[in-house]
């Protein structure tokens, strides 16, 4: 089994997206899988209650 990914994401951190086609939109960090390929992915949930898809290594915690 895979270890969680480093760098501060951790389920319920606050992010910003800084790459990728959702750069420029803030949330909170949920659902955090790790591929098969070893890519980390999260779910981005924003304030408006919008969430979306992105990988970990696009986002920044703040």
């Amino acid at each position: 089994m895979k270890d969680q990914p480093s760098g501060g994401v951790r389920d319920g951190a606050q992010c910003k997206v800084v790459g990728g086609v959702h750069a420029g939109k803030s949330g909170v960090v949920r659902n955090i899988k790790t591929g098969k390929t070893g890519f980390v992915s999260i779910t981005v949930v924003q304030a408006n209650g919008e969430r979306f898809k992105t990988l970990a290594k696009n986002v920044v915690v703040s």
